[in-house]
């Protein structure tokens, strides 16, 4: 079982920052590519950011320019993304994702998701 944990979402101001942390526990496991999808209320989930092992990033139009993910391969591949100049738009649930390997299989794994609400 690899679990992904996330951290770091709340309340904050229009123009404001807010930094979110997802770090993987587990036995047995490598970790690649991570990333970050949002979800807001009435509407689908939606593709955020994603970085590989090397640190190659993309991003989402909504957020190029604001958003910046980044990754810790030594700290239990613990995944970032720092959030600036955040919008009311921005509002959503925000949930981890990674590729995992454990014992010769892959599949993804999800965080249970941490609010970011955007409001003055």
């Amino acid at each position: 079982q690899v679990q992904l944990v996330e951290s770091g979402g709340g309340l904050v101001q229009p123009g404001r920052s807010l930094t979110l942390s997802c770090a993987a526990s587990g036995s047995d496991f490598s970790i690649g590519a991570m990333g970050w999808y949002r979800q807001a209320p009435g509407n689908e989930r939606e593709f955020v950011a994603t970085i590989t092992t090397a640190g190659i990033s993309d991003y989402a139009d909504s957020v190029k320019g604001r958003f910046t993910i980044s990754r810790d391969n030594t700290k239990k591949n613990t995944v970032y993304l720092q959030m600036n100049n955040l919008k009311p738009e921005d509002t959503a649930v925000y949930y981890c994702n990674a590729l995992v390997r454990r014992l010769g299989v892959f599949f993804h794994s999800w965080g249970q998701g941490t609010q970011v609400t955007v409001s003055s």
